[in-house]
C-alpha cells in the first residue's frame, strides 16, 4: 500500500520530466514483455519443428519429406530444403552465368549459408530492443530519481524547513525511479539471455540440417547413410 501512495505521489506531485521519465519507462518494460512473449513462442515453434527433421529422411519421396517437416510457411527447415533444391536443379540446368566456375558442392553450400544468414536475421529480430532496455533502463530510472531528488530539494528550500520528516518523504519517492528502472531492466536482460540461449539450439539443429541437406544433394544420401539401390 505505501509503494502504491508513493507512486501515486510521485505522480502526482512531480513535474513534467518526472511523469516523462515514468512514460519512458512504462513504454520501456511493454516493449520488452512484447518482444519476450513474442520471440518465446517463435523458439517454441522452431523447436518443434526441428524435432520433425527426422522424420523428413525417413519419408519415401522428397515431396513426402518436406510435408513431414510440417507448415510450408515460416517454416526455416522447408526453406532450406527449398533452397538447396533449387540450388541444385538451377547449377544443373544453367550452364552460361557466373556460377559454372563454382562446382555443384560449393554452389549448394553458399545458397545453404545465405539461407541460414537470413534465417538468423529473422531470429535475432527484435532483440536489439531488449538489449537497448537492459542497458539504458538503469541510467533512465537514475536520472528521473536524480532530477525528483532536485525538485524536492527544491520545493524543500522554498518552503524553508528542512526536517527530516520534510527531506526523507519527497526523496524516498524519488527514488522508487531507480527501481523502477531497475524493474524493466532485470527482465529485459534475462529475456535477452533466455532467447539467445534458445536460437543457438536452433541455429545449431538448422546447420546440422543443412549438413545433411548438402551431402543428399551432392551424393544423394545422407550423411551416415548409404543411398539403397
Amino acid at each position: 500500500m505505501e509503494s502504491q501512495l508513493g507512486l501515486i505521489t510521485l505522480w502526482t506531485q512531480g513535474d513534467w520530466v518526472t511523469k516523462s521519465v515514468a512514460l519512458l519507462l512504462l513504454v520501456m518494460s511493454l516493449s520488452s514483455w512484447i518482444v519476450i512473449l513474442i520471440k518465446a513462442l517463435d523458439v517454441w515453434k522452431y523447436k518443434s519443428l526441428a524435432q520433425r527433421t527426422e522424420a523428413f529422411w525417413h519419408s519415401a519421396d522428397y515431396a513426402g519429406g518436406l510435408k513431414a517437416l510440417g507448415p510450408q510457411q515460416d517454416n526455416p527447415f522447408v526453406q532450406l530444403a527449398h533452397a538447396g533444391s533449387e540450388a541444385t536443379a538451377h547449377h544443373r540446368n544453367t550452364q552460361t552465368q557466373l556460377h559454372d566456375t563454382l562446382d555443384i558442392s560449393d554452389w549448394i553450400s553458399r545458397t545453404l549459408r545465405n539461407a541460414i544468414d537470413d534465417s538468423t536475421a529473422r531470429f535475432q529480430s527484435g532483440l536489439a530492443v531488449l538489449a537497448s532496455v537492459g542497458s539504458t533502463a538503469p541510467f533512465v530510472g537514475l536520472f528521473g530519481t536524480v532530477w525528483g531528488i532536485y525538485h524536492a530539494l527544491m520545493g524543500i528550500g522554498a518552503s524553508g524547513q528542512a526536517t527530516l520528516d520534510q527531506v526523507a518523504g519527497p526523496i524516498g519517492e524519488s527514488l522508487i525511479m531507480t527501481a523502477l528502472g531497475l524493474a524493466v531492466a532485470i527482465p529485459a536482460v534475462l529475456g535477452y539471455n533466455a532467447l539467445v540461449r534458445g536460437n543457438k539450439s536452433i541455429l545449431t539443429k538448422l546447420n546440422r540440417f543443412a549438413h545433411d541437406l548438402h551431402a543428399y544433394f551432392v551424393t544423394g544420401a545422407r550423411v551416415g547413410t548409404t543411398k539403397k539401390a
